[in-house]
């Protein structure tokens, strides 16, 4: 998987894959991440890759010409997508992570400031993404997010593939709570259940916390959750 990221801050991407696991990843070559910084492609003299917004308003604008010059310099593959990281996009979310895994190459533009000139997005045509109703000072931290979820899925950059088939939202429910050593800890102990070598009555266990956490914390999940067993239930 290659991810190409235009930024005007390469060192905040860069620094974020020189430990843990996406740094595993990136070494062992399960991934490659490069950045394009759009002030390299700016034909200005002074190196400005924004001005002032026409109509008026506070703020800068990021300026078409260094934008799409620096994303036309990509080498883009055949299966390949461009995403824009935006407040107007669409929520991130598992399914589009899956969704994402399947490409060969993902190619991400961070703004900044009062965010893009339109005519960026008509040229360009990303598929704009979000990671929550709520503003940022740059997109590199949304793309951080969309790398580190999608590389996740990819086979190698976790010790076992199992781990992210087991995360919350895989199979519509939050994640079950988990135990380590000591068995007990002020008072509270690691539920029997656990400790059973049950495998059955492990899993069931596991699903019943999954179901009942869900349930609490993200009614809409759970509503979401119940209708697909109904409709699957149906369908049998």
């Amino acid at each position: 998987m290659n991810f190409e990221v235009l930024t005007l801050f390469p060192e905040v991407i860069e620094s974020y894959f020189n430990a843990s696991i996406m740094k595993r990843a990136k070494d062992s070559g399960i991934i490659k991440v490069n950045t394009i910084n759009p002030r390299d492609y700016t034909i200005d003299k002074h190196k400005k890759v924004d001005d002032t917004p026409y109509g008026g308003g506070a703020g800068m604008v990021l300026a078409p010409q260094p934008y799409v010059d620096a994303y036309e310099s990509i080498n883009r593959c055949e299966n390949s997508i461009t995403v824009m990281l935006s407040p107007q996009g669409e929520p991130l979310n598992e399914k589009i992570v899956c969704e994402f895994s399947n490409y060969d190459q993902i190619i991400m533009l961070c703004g900044h400031y009062e965010g893009f000139d339109e005519r960026i997005r008509e040229i360009v045509r990303p598929r704009e993404i979000s990671i929550g109703d709520f503003v940022l000072t740059g997109g590199e931290l949304p793309a951080l997010c969309l790398i580190d979820a999608v590389s996740r899925k990819i086979e190698g950059t976790l010790g076992k593939i199992e781990s992210a088939n087991e995360d919350s939202f895989s199979n519509g429910l939050l994640e079950y709570p988990h135990y380590t050593k000591p068995r007990e800890f002020r008072g509270l102990k690691v539920p029997d259940v656990l400790l059973n070598g049950n495998h059955k009555e492990i899993a069931e266990f596991r699903l019943q916390k999954q179901i009942e956490r869900t349930k609490v914390r993200r009614p809409d999940l759970f509503r979401a959750w119940e209708s697909a067993c109904e409709n699957s239930k149906h369908s049998l």
